[in-house]
């Protein structure tokens, strides 16, 4: 189990730093699909454990709609 709550937490800390790169205003398109990357493979990474519902972290670490919005979403790439 120590595992498991070691790896939650660096994947609760990859949320933090993309929202505080979200924040910081520069090249907030690249910040944003890191957001959220680093959110949806949290939140997924929470199901595995068991957590099913995430309205708690979501208000706590302050995840915007914007990245909330976007999960699961690939952008396009151009070949």
């Amino acid at each position: 189990m120590g595992e498991r709550a070691n790896s939650l937490g660096a994947a609760e800390q990859r949320v933090i730093k993309a929202i505080a790169g979200l924040d910081a205003g520069t090249n907030r398109d690249h910040f944003l699909a890191e957001a959220r990357e680093a959110v949806w493979a949290y939140f997924v990474q929470r199901e595995l454990i068991g957590f099913r519902r995430h309205t708690d972290v979501i208000r706590d670490l302050g995840i915007p709609p914007e990245v909330l919005n976007g999960l699961g979403a690939m952008p396009h790439k151009t070949k």
